[in-house]
């Protein structure tokens, strides 16, 4: 299918957080988000990026974060309370929180632009609440949470199958429109992977290894309960060092962050008691210059997640892209990317079956906030102490990896053609682009069999005049009956809004112009009707009904 580029570019909901690497907190969303940024750049070369901004204060860095990427236009920025005259027909946020934008989107109608998200880690209270109010949530089907794994897809499918049971149950509910919920993989720009001739000789020279010896390397978060516990890694890497020929070492590079100092500490004991025949190496992974010597010094790479907080796992395809075979537990998304027997190894995991945790769960939810601000780490951590990657395959797989050089090279090669023919940016974006205008032509054609959305805003943040209607006495409409008490002058109003118990308000005080024609129509005709027809719009209906409640409330007119 041909791509239009001049048909659909969608504009993206921006916060610095979620599409910067520069940040000392590195996680996988934010590489994620930044190499989603550099694609869309790509893409639409010749078009300024529209950018919805979270908070004001992100669009002193928009400019400067796309110029990095490689914009050579400006962005476009719109503001969420701006959002009703806002021109783009798709808004695309890098997380699965559509939800909420999709209230936001209430105020200006629900058919005018469609949204798309993106599922990372749905592990955590916040965003497993997110995903099961999405049923609840004013999402429609030219909407989509795309899902970078099949298995995420089935988690975020049994959290909206359990909430519609619960629905049906509570609200009798037998209707449930969902978003879409295709599954795109993320991708990696293979070009950042080629390295000059010569690269991957200084640096494994640069960090003492001779080149006989072999290298596996671990790039990710070092953190033994949310990301990898070490324990299967260390002990193949000793395996294999103990079946080396006499003079040769294996090499362990661990590319990454430790959180603190203890994580840190913890590391350093394991190394040394399951793999003291092995080289350590610690790379702070957070600098892509040290990055890109870590790829260029490995042999093998290694990965053996088991944590429920990853979902599609980047560096796989990373590695591969590099033209390293791949050692990788069967986990999740691992198992999509990774052919086992072809571009690499999937060693077999196992876990208790469903239902044993529930007193994980349970704890998670006791010490989650109030009672522990570390609750997330540690039900992370204690659901990765049940999962097992298989030891001996592990030490196996590695073992023929670690002494066929030309395996490693055949399957290397097979790795890098699947990285550049499947997951190179420029093909994971024609995907995105194909959903897009697929939601473009769901919105323009679907049929309300039940009706649009009455609600123009959402329940819970309703118009508060409208929620707390029956507290006044009366309301600024026609019939009711005012009079001029003082005439305000241009000093006058000047003065009393610039009084701090008044200017507090800015922003619904109505301009001295306002004040006038009310009270100037006021001494023609107190029916405030005859002052409500001089409004030409809505909005100025809107500030009218403002001028005479203010006015009313400094003592200038009076109720008759």
């Amino acid at each position: 299918m041909a791509i239009s580029k001049t048909l659909l570019q969608p504009a993206l909901y921006y916060s610095a957080e979620s599409y910067s690497i520069r940040g000392r907190r590195l996680m996988g969303r934010q590489a994620a988000g930044e190499a989603f940024l550099r694609a869309f750049v790509d893409f639409y070369p010749d078009r300024p990026v529209h950018v919805l901004l979270h908070s004001p204060k992100d669009a002193a860095l928009v400019d400067d974060e796309l110029r990095r990427l490689g914009s050579v236009l400006p962005a476009c920025t719109h503001s969420l309370a701006d959002l009703h005259r806002a021109g783009f027909s798709l808004l695309y946020l890098p997380g699965p929180g559509i939800g909420e934008l999709a209230r936001q989107r209430l105020w200006a109608g629900e058919r005018k632009f469609s949204l798309c998200g993106v599922t990372h880690t749905i592990a955590s209270h916040q965003v497993m609440e997110c995903l099961s109010d999405l049923l609840t949530e004013p999402v429609r089907p030219w909407d989509a949470l795309i899902c970078t794994s099949t298995s995420v897809k089935r988690s975020v499918e049994l959290l909206l199958a359990e909430q519609a049971e619960y629905l049906k149950w509570k609200l009798g509910a037998t209707r449930f429109e969902t978003p879409q919920l295709p599954v795109i993989p993320l991708g990696v720009h293979c070009r950042d992977f080629r390295f000059e001739p010569g690269f991957a000789q200084t640096s494994r020279q640069s960090l003492g290894i001779a080149e006989d010896d072999v290298v596996a390397l671990f790039v990710g978060r070092l953190s033994f309960h949310a990301k990898a516990h070490p324990h299967p890694m260390l002990m193949a890497c000793q395996h294999c060092a103990k079946h080396l020929p006499a003079g040769r070492k294996l090499h362990l590079i661990q590319c990454g962050w430790f959180a603190n100092g203890r994580i840190e500490e913890a590391f350093g004991e394991i190394e040394w008691y399951l793999a003291p025949d092995v080289v350590h190496h610690h790379l702070d992974g957070r600098k892509s210059g040290t990055r890109r010597q870590a790829w260029a010094s490995a042999d093998i790479f290694v990965s053996f997640s088991d944590n429920v907080q990853e979902t599609f796992g980047l560096t796989p395809i990373e590695a591969m892209a590099a033209g390293l075979p791949v050692l990788v537990s069967d986990w999740d998304g691992y198992r999509d990317t990774v052919t086992h027997g072809e571009t690499g190894f999937c060693v077999r995991t196992l876990a208790p079956p469903p239902g044993n945790s529930r007193d994980v769960a349970r704890r998670y939810d006791l010490e989650d906030g109030a009672y522990d601000r570390f609750g997330y780490d540690k039900y992370c951590g204690r659901l990765c102490a049940m999962v097992g990657v298989d030891v001996p395959e592990a030490r196996d797989s590695l073992l023929r990896l670690v002494l066929d050089p030309d395996l490693r090279r055949k399957m290397g090669e097979a790795g890098r053609r699947r990285a550049e023919s499947v997951y190179d940016w420029q093909h994971i974006m024609r995907r995105y682009v194909e959903l897009w205008e697929e939601l473009e032509n769901i919105r323009a054609l679907s049929v309300e069999r039940f009706g649009g959305n009455p609600c123009r805003e959402h329940p819970a943040r309703m118009d508060p005049l409208s929620l707390f209607e029956d507290y006044p006495s009366c309301h600024v409409r026609a019939g009711v009956r005012c009079r001029n008490v003082t005439m305000l002058d241009e000093t006058v109003h000047g003065r009393l809004t610039g009084l701090k118990s008044h200017s507090f308000a800015q922003g619904v005080i109505p301009t001295f112009q306002l004040v006038a024609m009310v009270q100037e129509q006021l001494e023609k005709d107190g029916d405030l009707g005859a002052v409500l027809a001089l409004a030409c719009s809505d909005e100025e209906r809107r500030d009218m009904e403002r001028a005479v409640a203010w006015l009313h409330k400094v003592g200038a007119l009076a109720l008759e």
